[in-house]
């Protein structure tokens, strides 16, 4: 499975539009002019003073042409976005003051460009941390109905083809909630059974893992993972689903037949959801290194739009990589 090519072929087939907001960013304007050239977004916007993008793009021999640049501090949606951003957080004190202020981080204005339907899709962190970037997205895109969770998948692919779809899997989360609740670890299933539907293009069947199989041990810890369950029972969401698992309970038969008999998951898991970061990170760099595996992520998931985080390290290649992943989940 070459999932960036087929991430790719669908966010061209798709045609919606981008904005950076680390316009002046010299991986992050190489990027902007190869989404264009290879018609993978209908636009692509840069944030940032114009004179200090040109000048970037200079020194890299970038052509700007066909490439949007908006300065927020200059540009004439700067009142309104500030009175949006004042009626969404004025309950925490924001006044309409602070918000003329903290609109103008670009951050932000991306953000509030995707709310407001101008651009489709966000991507940033190679100059901003995760957080700031969650922040961005929280506080103004907001989750999707229903969740109050985001969280993050990995793509495994590259796996023995008899795991997963075809040997790919979510794996999720592994890079966003350190401990999460019961009620996150079932909002962050939903929102990796969406994951596999928009990466995989297969149907999500969700094995919530555990160090216990149905009760075979107890502890607070797989008490949380049984609760889960019961909660996404409660909500009774359009996906197969089973926990608490073993991994190998998850995924291989012989042993669901032994541990987990009857379990709607036997033969069947292509989503793979942890009970805590550090598992899922652990698990995604075990499968990465010893089973040869591609890793490809972390995407986030769980927000009303898409946006996406970048490694600092990112390559302008992983760059474009994940702005053609993020425009593919656009509605």
């Amino acid at each position: 499975m070459d999932f960036v090519k087929i991430m790719k072929a669908k966010a061209g087939s798709m045609q919606k539009k981008l904005v950076l907001p680390e316009g002046s960013e010299e991986r992050t304007i190489q990027a902007a002019r190869i989404l264009v050239d290879e018609r993978l977004a209908a636009s692509v916007t840069l944030l940032g003073e114009a004179a200090e993008i040109q000048a970037a793009a200079g020194k890299k021999g970038v052509n700007l042409n066909g490439i949007a640049i908006i300065c927020p501090k200059t540009d004439a949606h700067l009142s309104a976005y500030a009175h949006e951003y004042y009626e969404l957080r004025k309950h925490k004190g924001m006044t309409e003051e602070q918000a003329l202020i903290d609109m103008v981080d670009p951050l932000r204005w991306g953000a509030m460009m995707v709310r407001q339907g101008e651009v489709d899709a966000m991507v940033a962190g190679a100059e901003n941390t995760t957080g700031n970037v969650l922040r961005a997205g929280l506080t103004i895109i907001g989750t999707v109905s229903g969740l109050k969770t985001a969280s993050s998948c990995f793509v495994m692919v590259g796996l023995d083809r008899q795991w997963g779809a075809d040997g790919a899997l979510i794996f999720s989360d592994c890079a966003v909630v350190p401990d999460p609740t019961a009620e996150q670890l079932a909002d962050i299933t939903q929102s990796a059974a969406q994951s596999c539907r928009e990466f995989l293009g297969v149907e999500p069947v969700a094995a919530l893992m555990s160090f216990s199989t149905k009760g075979s041990a107890k502890h607070d810890d797989v008490s949380k993972v049984q609760s889960a369950v019961e909660i996404l029972k409660g909500r009774n969401p359009n996906f197969v689903f089973d926990g608490e698992l073993q991994a190998d309970a998850a995924l291989v038969p012989s042993v669901t037949d032994k541990k987990a008999p009857g379990s709607p998951i036997k033969g069947k898991v292509n989503t793979l959801v942890f009970p805590d970061l550090g598992a899922g990170n652990i698990g995604y760099k075990l499968v990465q290194r010893l089973g040869n595996a591609e890793a490809f992520g972390p995407f986030l998931q769980g927000f009303a739009k898409p946006i996406s985080d970048l490694s600092r390290g990112a390559s302008v290649d992983d760059i474009v990589a994940t702005c053609a992943v993020t425009l593919s989940r656009a509605k």
